[in-house]
């Protein structure tokens, strides 16, 4: 069973026992969330697609920490002008376990 989710303007396909790293969330870690932007889940009956988003389903996940990704350096320059730019940015980060994925046939 696996789903692909969104979430910070990504999409993700993930299985339970997945471990991410995502857009930083506004969390502590060890607390669980929910992400209800599920675009399709795939398990034994078949498929289930969203138009945009799959009714009922969810994706329940914990959060494991928080970082910062390696460092990306953008330079400029313009020859023979002695200019020179050098700017460094580190993306943060969090990293969440995905425990499972459930749908409510229901909806």
């Amino acid at each position: 069973m696996y789903a692909v989710i969104m979430t910070g303007g990504k999409q993700y396909r993930v299985s339970p026992g997945d471990v991410l790293k995502v857009e930083k969330l506004a969390l502590e870690a060890g607390a669980a969330v929910e992400l209800t932007e599920v675009l399709l889940v795939a398990r034994e009956e078949g498929l289930l697609i969203g138009a945009p988003l799959a009714p009922g389903a969810v994706v329940r996940a914990k959060v494991l920490e928080h970082g910062k990704g390696k460092k990306v350096i953008a330079f400029r320059y313009k020859p023979k002008k002695h200019v020179r730019v050098k700017r460094g940015h580190r993306q943060p980060y969090t990293k969440i376990l995905i425990e499972s994925i459930e749908v409510n046939d229901a909806a």
